[in-house]
């Protein structure tokens, strides 16, 4: 679905009363919404105006994600939300480091926040199943899958994974989250190397 056609269904803003804050035909919405005729450029800052979205919105087909971005957008100005603290997070992905993430005094925002997060997960997560055809290690993403419907909330899942994350430097070392898992990697690094992982 193309951005427009999505924000005005949520927005539940009706194709005429767009037209008329354009100051054009209902026709020109119907053409842009089908695909038949591009937003021209001059509309562009005024439908930023009116929802208050960045101008790619308007134009792309909106994968999940964009649709809950735009869901947050709406709500954000709908509840006019304000932080009431920043929560100090390490972020794993293009940045690896930690970062401040703003919790919002509206339980809405900080759902739909966490929901973004998960559908970028679950896209990162498919990627990485498609990285070829014939994945060689289908299995172990069974298992992961396995262990995350089952024991997800077990510390001992929490503590592996740190650790399996420190010793392939996918979190650099300096992000520790307590002294117990510190020592805990020391052990668990002591039986990779006993067996030359």
């Amino acid at each position: 679905m193309i951005g427009l056609e999505y924000i005005l269904n949520l927005y539940n803003m009706q194709h005429v009363e767009l037209a008329e804050r354009l100051g054009i035909r209902k026709q020109n919405i119907n053409m842009w919404i089908k695909g038949k005729q591009n937003i021209p450029k001059k509309y562009i800052p005024i439908l930023e105006e009116i929802f208050g979205l960045k101008k790619e919105y308007f134009t792309k087909e909106l994968d999940e994600i964009d649709k809950l971005e735009i869901q947050k957008e709406k709500l954000k100005r709908d509840l006019k939300p304000v932080i009431k603290k920043q929560e100090q997070q390490f972020m794993v992905g293009e940045i690896n480091d930690i970062v401040e993430v703003p919790i919002y005094d509206k339980e809405e925002i900080n759902t739909i926040e966490r929901s973004i997060e998960k559908a970028k997960l679950v896209s990162r997560f498919k990627e990485t199943l498609d990285v070829v055809d014939n994945n060689p290690y289908m299995d172990t993403y069974k298992l992961i899958i396995e262990l995350l419907e089952k024991v997800q909330h077990e510390v001992i899942v929490h503590k592996t994974i740190e650790a399996l994350a420190h010793y392939f430097e996918v979190i650099p070392d300096w992000v520790a989250s307590s002294p117990e898992q510190d020592e805990f990697e020391e052990e668990i690094f002591e039986v990779f190397d006993d067996h030359n992982f």
